[in-house]
């Protein structure tokens, strides 16, 4: 019995003392972001017959189709045109903030509110992809994915450097921005609410998220002793912990259930799956090299199976390190090949975002070490240094979040 409760007590531990996977979580939050964005921008032309008012999808068949199955979305709270741009402007620029890693607690909120938007306006539009945007938008909100590699953490660093050098004299007492950031979004929300222009479900997400926030500020500037502060991180971490192994036993079910209804389909079987696609218009941007493929029925039948046995064997191979990064990278080139050849760019983003929270630690950090490094020899460090700091060389691995410091990641 003390083996086990010591073994509960560790596992305890574990799971609230940090939140576990942040270059995992990092990657999925530029992962996605990226997609959403390019997509965005690669779109911004067509995006009044996509999700605007010069649609196929009318405006009476949304509302129709929101009303009957509860879908949240703020596009249809109005049918005018500048409301539309506002709202697209939203998607594309939290988006983009989400991907640097500004102020990510709030702008994962927004990010989650712009996919939903457009995607439940108009359901037809999208590739598969969408659908694993849609359902990791919605995870990356309990995430604390600015731990590494946003301006967060830069902004948590150099906070900490200047408390160590007397000039900041509280955690969270110079986060203007945050707090500005804050009133704002809640002025918008009371209007909303207002309105009566969200269900009593999203009225509560919502208002929880946004006071979530002031308590934290408020704990990191008020409280006298550190218990508060330590009793926040620990739910927080177990919140980030819980939604982290979602994400992992998502992405686990679609390789699953997609392996296991491709062994059921006829086309799988006799090894057709692979080459009607490459014979239609519509999947072959490159008619030579889907041809070229098809003419070899070798390849087509590797591919096959191969695709089946992948996803099928994936979630069983997390048991073992080395035979799960060999079917990672299998199915990562898999779906950059999907890319170049049936032309379904950001599906294969997506898939791949969504399969990098099983990289490993240690080749997240190797990537970051190269890319601190490029950085470096592009954009040659300034001389400009915190008062009294002596001059450092260029750093290699990027420090952990401070959560202490107001409205931060």
């Amino acid at each position: 019995m003390n083996r086990i409760a010591v073994s509960i007590s560790r596992g305890i531990a574990r799971v609230t003392d940090a939140a576990l996977g942040p270059y995992q979580t990092a990657v999925i939050r530029i992962g996605f972001a990226a997609t959403w964005l390019l997509f965005l921008l690669r779109e911004f032309p067509h995006r009044q017959e996509m999700y605007g008012p010069d649609g196929p999808w009318k405006w009476d068949l949304a509302q129709r189709l929101v009303a009957d199955n509860h879908a949240f979305t703020i596009l249809m709270w109005s049918d005018s045109q500048v409301w539309f741009e506002t709202v697209y402007a939203l998607a594309v620029l939290s988006a983009l903030l989400l991907l640097v890693g500004w102020r990510t607690r709030t702008m994962s909120v927004l990010f989650m509110v712009g996919v939903l938007s457009l995607q439940n306006r108009s359901i037809f539009m999208g590739d598969g992809g969408d659908n694993v945007i849609h359902l990791m938008a919605i995870y990356l909100v309990f995430t604390r994915c600015g731990q590494v590699w946003s301006l967060d953490a830069r902004r948590a660093r150099l906070a900490r450097e200047a408390r160590a050098l007397g000039d900041l004299p509280r955690a969270g007492a110079q986060d203007r921005v945050g707090l500005v950031l804050w009133a704002v979004l809640g002025l918008l929300l009371a209007a909303a609410t207002g309105a009566g222009r969200l269900s009593p479900g999203w009225l509560m997400i919502f208002w929880g998220l946004w006071a979530v926030q002031a308590l934290w500020w408020a704990v990191g500037r008020l409280a006298r002793t550190a218990e508060p502060r330590i009793l926040l991180d620990v739910i927080a971490n177990a919140v980030h912990n819980a939604a982290l192994l979602v994400i992992m036993a998502e992405a686990c079910l679609i390789y699953a259930t997609a392996g296991w209804y491709k062994i059921q389909g006829s086309r799988w079987q006799d090894g057709t799956a692979v080459y009607y696609p490459l014979h239609l218009d519509y999947f072959s941007p490159w008619p030579a090299l889907s041809d070229l493929l098809a003419s070899h029925g070798t390849i087509v039948m590797l591919v096959t199976y191969g695709t089946v046995a992948v996803q099928v064997a994936f979630p069983f191979t997390l048991i073992n390190r080395r035979v799960k990064n060999v079917l990672l990278a299998a199915m990562m080139t898999e779906h950059a090949v999907i890319a170049v050849v049936l032309g379904l760019p950001f599906f294969s983003l997506a898939m791949i975002a969504a399969d990098a929270v099983f990289l490993p630690t240690s080749f997240l950090r190797r990537l970051g070490g190269w890319a601190a490094r490029a950085r470096g020899r592009l954009f040659p460090p300034g001389a400009r240094k915190l008062p009294g700091q002596r001059a450092q060389g260029p750093r290699t691995q990027e420090s952990a979040e401070d959560p202490h410091v107001g409205f931060t990641a």
